[in-house]
């Protein structure tokens, strides 16, 4: 599935009180054919919009005045079971990143990713993935509860290349594609061809799953 184009429109409600920057987020999505059916800046308006419209994905702010976007997401999780809920916030901090995964959201973005990483993210909402920004990996390694990893992990991250070994302590780091190719001085195209294998290797889904595991072996601490 191309990251620029959804099969089908996503259905989203944004709840963020900083105005310019949901007008920038909607002008974004509306330009990746996402429907964005509701854009308020109060928690408790968001909670009722969520309600009414039963959208798919709620990207919602945590650093909000009362209610907060954790006590939104609380309040939503218990009144709309089924709704997809992003945390897209400034806030790098373990309890808030622990916090928002133990109330369940499906996902955990910075403010400052490029716009196509949140594309891709809304893309792996869809598919039933997890998302956290790659940089909040180390995080995510001490917070995610009930779930274990991969099978012969161990085993499976010594068949890594030393290439692919570079190219996992960087998504470990939080690299875009583009950032490990200048990096690395190869092509993006070279980059995204050693991720799938490292992928494969791993059996796992994500380059999110990738950098976590490689904050769990010390891979993110090679030299």
């Amino acid at each position: 599935m191309s990251e620029d184009n959804l099969e089908k429109p996503l259905r989203v409600v944004l709840i963020d009180d900083h105005s310019l920057f949901r007008a920038g987020l909607e002008e974004l999505l509306a330009r990746k054919n996402i429907n964005v059916v509701a854009s308020v800046c109060d928690g408790m308006e968001g909670i009722k919009s969520v309600e009414t419209l039963k959208p798919d994905v709620v990207l919602l702010d945590i650093r909000m005045p009362k209610p907060n976007g954790l006590e939104v997401l609380k309040i939503l999780k218990e009144k709309v079971k089924d709704v997809a809920v992003i945390m897209v916030t400034t806030s790098r901090e373990d309890a808030d990143v622990a916090q928002a995964m133990k109330l369940g959201a499906q996902g955990y973005l910075l403010k400052d990713m490029e716009p196509n990483e949140l594309i891709t993210s809304l893309n792996s909402i869809r598919n039933g993935e997890i998302v956290v920004a790659p940089t909040l990996a180390g995080v995510l390694a001490r917070v995610v509860q009930g779930k274990d990893e991969p099978a012969g992990a161990d085993d499976a991250l010594s068949t890594l290349t030393p290439r692919e070994k570079e190219i996992i302590y960087h998504l470990a780091k939080g690299g875009s594609n583009k950032a490990i190719a200048r990096v690395l001085n190869i092509s993006d195209g070279t980059v995204k061809l050693h991720v799938k294998s490292i992928l494969r290797k791993l059996d796992i889904h994500s380059r999110v799953e990738a950098a976590v595991i490689a904050v769990e072996y010390g891979l993110d601490n090679i030299s």
